[in-house]
């Protein structure tokens, strides 16, 4: 368990199945996840997911997203995939209950997992994709050091329109100068 002033990152247990579940099938937070269709998926495939040992054996890392003063579960973030030869990864994570959505939860998340992935995994760069239709994230990001790298124009279709996906990252020497000049 890894803990923030908000949040704490904690692996999933079998009673977050269903919490996560109406995350991910609620329209307005599955746009934000991924390029393909937001189509639904069952309990079956969410537990499927969830009881994975990821982690354990592998390169990658699911965490639950807990609220501190409530320990109510908010989302997840994960290290999706991880480049030993290059030590790099790529980081996703979603705040699932709106509730906690411009408050400083995922910015919260996001500095534990960084500060893991840079300490702990001796990782030297953190990719991530972000849609365009997603300004607040795309603010944290920024907030957090990461700059883009590139952009793929008109790269997603959502609600009639097409958006770009844009690609950020953050260099483990950037990170530690920014702390070191914020202390």
């Amino acid at each position: 368990m890894y803990i923030g002033t908000k949040v704490l990152l904690r692996a999933y247990k079998e009673e977050d199945i269903e919490k996560i579940l109406s995350f991910v099938n609620d329209f307005e937070v599955k746009k934000l996840l991924d390029s393909n269709t937001p189509f639904p998926i069952s309990k079956w495939e969410e537990e499927v997911w969830i009881k994975k040992n990821r982690g354990i054996d592998s390169l990658t890392y699911d965490f639950a997203i807990e609220e501190i003063s409530t320990g109510n579960i908010i989302g997840g973030c994960s290290i999706n995939s991880v480049n030993v030869k290059n030590r790099n990864c790529t980081i996703g994570i979603m705040i699932g209950d709106k509730n906690y959505w411009g408050k400083g939860y995922g910015y919260d998340a996001l500095s534990i997992l960084i500060k893991f992935i840079f300490e702990e995994c001796n990782i030297e760069k953190i990719k991530l994709s972000v849609f365009s239709l997603n300004p607040r994230a795309i603010a944290c990001y920024k907030k957090l050091g990461f700059k883009e790298e590139g952009r793929l124009k008109r790269e997603i279709y959502r609600e009639g329109k097409y958006h770009d996906e844009i690609l950020m990252a953050l260099f483990r020497e950037e990170y530690f100068n920014n702390i070191k000049d914020n202390n």
